[in-house]
């Protein structure tokens, strides 16, 4: 791409690229390998309901992750509810508001009143100092969200946790493979949930897993998910069809054996656009933090837009005219929802309002290599030089 502001595809030259690059990480595995999986299943004609294929994938899952119980389900939603309901909770349960809206609706499917926290504005993650202000009486557990291949503060929250005499559990959706001081992510608090969607570095092309190292609540969980036959001495209220089926956990089973490999790539990615985005004026990369050992799950950025010359939102549109396919992530606040907004009535969460105005997500995973990462950061690079122009053209009506 040239200097000159007619270049860019929004004035209509040709796309940068060809095809849509999409932002999730969409790692499959080869054809020959899914075609065997799938014969398989159909040899046995079994097809879900805790099949040989899930059973198996909860062994290796425990043995990667190393924590004594995993649960896989339908999805992470679903593991969410459900960890709700077999952690006995009930009046109150602090979470960011920065997170997908999956995080507070399985609250309020369980009946139970979210209350919204804020973040740190460095790290993305629930900002510990505002838990104080926020506990009352009806307050009974908080929430962990592991963000962007990084992680909260899990062992202080555990250590404010305990202090307080609340629950913890994490929705670690986004932090499958990471670690804490060499530790894998998947034993902290009570529970951590994962989704194995196919926007996630693990894939099952959707399904999760919920994580315990507590017999008890496994078995509750386990009671919960097949919606018959409760296990001994595990009281529950109520049960959900959330079984993962045999064709989930086999591609899932793949998904693990390329861990390793899908890992390095990403990594390699992710370099790639710190090396490129780092000298990009008003564009700040968000680094993984809290880990050891990052998956890089994701590629965010903070778009200032007083010294990017755009706004996120107008990047956003450059972009998607060249088939990048970037995307406001997240937004609006989970707080802002409609749905969910009588929660936050006088909530004041200034830094999750700020990020929701200026974090972008960028292309990593299977869709992109190095050389098209060289190509993503030159089109922001050239927006940014040519600012004027672009704003000239939005604040005209183009679009």
């Amino acid at each position: 791409m040239n200097s000159t502001s007619k270049s860019f595809a929004i004035y209509g030259a040709e796309p940068e690229f060809e095809n849509p690059v999409a932002v999730g990480q969409l790692y499959f595995p080869s054809w020959q390998r899914y075609e065997r999986a799938m014969r398989g299943i159909f040899d046995r004609q079994y097809y879900a309901n805790n099949g040989p294929l899930q059973t198996e994938l909860e062994a290796k899952l425990q043995a990667f992750l190393g924590v004594k119980h995993v649960v896989c389900v339908t999805n992470g939603t679903f593991g969410l509810i459900m960890a709700a309901q077999a952690l006995g909770l009930t009046g109150k349960v602090i979470l960011p508001s920065f997170t997908f809206v999956a995080s507070a609706q399985s609250l309020i499917w369980a009946g139970i009143e979210p209350v919204f926290c804020d973040v740190d504005p460095e790290t993305h993650q629930l900002d510990i100092t505002q838990l104080d202000s926020l506990i009352d009486d009806d307050v009974t557990a908080i929430m962990g969200v592991n963000l962007w291949g990084g992680a909260s503060k899990v062992v202080e929250l555990e250590e404010y946790a305990k202090r307080r005499g609340l629950k913890l559990y994490f929705d670690s959706a986004h932090a499958f493979g990471c670690e804490v001081n060499n530790k894998k992510i998947s034993g902290f608090g009570s529970l951590e949930v994962f989704s194995f969607h196919a926007t996630k570095i693990l894939s099952a092309t959707e399904g999760g897993c919920v994580c315990t190292n507590d017999d008890q609540i496994a078995a509750r969980l386990r009671s919960i998910r097949p919606s018959y036959d409760k296990l001994p001495g595990a009281e529950i209220a109520k049960v959900a069809n959330a079984r993962m089926s045999e064709a989930q956990a086999a591609i899932a089973l793949l998904s693990l054996e390329d861990f390793p490999k899908n890992q390095k790539n990403n990594e390699t990615i992710f370099k790639c656009y710190r090396e490129r985005v780092g000298n990009i004026a008003g564009i700040k990369l968000v680094e993984p933090n809290g880990i050891s050992f990052s998956n890089y799950q994701y590629v965010v950025c903070e778009v200032d837009e007083s010294q990017f010359g755009l706004s996120r939102d107008q990047l956003i549109k450059v972009l998607e005219a060249e088939n990048i396919l970037a995307r406001r992530y997240f937004y609006p606040g989970t707080h802002r929802i409609a749905e969910l907004d009588k929660y936050a009535e006088n909530s004041c969460l200034p830094v999750t309002d700020k990020l929701c105005a200026s974090c972008i997500q960028l292309p990593i995973g299977a869709p992109v290599d190095v050389k098209s990462v060289s190509r993503i950061c030159q089109i922001i690079h050239e927006a940014q030089l040519e600012s004027v122009s672009l704003r000239h053209f939005f604040d005209q009506g183009s679009l």
